[in-house]
């Protein structure tokens, strides 16, 4: 089992400051854009195998929204996130299908969506697999789940600090926590590889040097920004092709059978 981190000591207020950051630059920081063009490739293939249209996706987690817009070109998408200062960021990007309610005991009947993502959600969770089986429980038989977490505890940075992290995973902990909470994988890979070693390298030297930023969400270069999120984007049509070795996230699609 993935270790836990336990960042209990962490000010509420720091967890606040975080989703103000994110809803400034979820737009157009190379990571986010970058990941959220890997996630649009996996949903674009789940959705064009999902019999109902439009298939109604809900995201748990959907913190201040960017990922819900894209997910609404795809199908009726909902929200629902814990923090109430995220569902303000959502609505103030005329995101209105959203609710209040934690992953773990998801406000929505049985079987009500095609599609559930959890997109960096599941690591923040006390009791992941309670999370799991929440979303397992509201997909409809045949419904999938596609989740993004971040990878390897030697990775872990300010950034995981900052957001309440609890764990990162390998691929083989993240896998066997799906099929624990009674979902059968269909796919699951290592996810940005093209940022490993130099995320590797920086973190260790904060390590090193204590140097600890705000957030790593305002750590980019400016000039090369779009540059960085293209090729990090660019790995959603390798990733259609071939599963990756090693990479900074993981990447995984279950599927609720019965």
């Amino acid at each position: 089992m993935a270790t836990v981190v336990n960042t209990d000591s962490l000010p509420r207020e720091m967890q606040q400051h975080t989703y103000s950051i994110m809803y400034e630059v979820e737009e157009k920081h190379w990571w986010f854009y970058g990941r959220r063009k890997i996630i649009e490739s996996f949903v674009e293939k789940i959705c064009h195998g999902i019999a109902k249209h439009p298939p109604r996706i809900l995201d748990v987690g959907c913190g201040t929204g960017a990922n819900l817009q894209m997910l609404s070109q795809f199908g009726a998408a909902e929200g629902v996130d814990v923090s109430s200062e995220a569902l303000e960021f959502c609505r103030a990007r005329g995101l209105a299908e959203v609710k209040q309610g934690a992953a773990e005991t998801l406000p929505y009947e049985d079987a009500s969506f095609d599609l559930v993502t959890g997109l960096d959600v599941v690591e923040h969770l006390d009791d992941d697999l309670s999370g799991l089986r929440e979303m397992r429980r509201v997909l409809r038989p045949g419904g999938r789940a596609l989740l993004f977490v971040p990878a390897f505890m030697f990775l872990w940075g300010v950034q995981d600090d900052i957001s309440h992290h609890r764990r990162r995973y390998t691929l083989r902990e993240l896998k066997q926590r799906v099929t624990d909470a009674g979902l059968s994988i269909e796919r699951a890979t290592y996810a940005n590889i093209s940022f490993f070693l130099p995320i590797l390298i920086g973190r260790l030297l904060m390590r090193v040097t204590r140097i600890r930023p705000s957030s790593e969400n305002n750590i980019t270069i400016g000039a090369v920004n779009g540059l960085l999120g293209r090729i990090l984007g660019a790995e959603g049509w390798w990733l259609q092709r071939m599963n990756f070795p090693f990479g900074v996230s993981i990447v995984c699609v279950a599927r609720r059978d019965n």
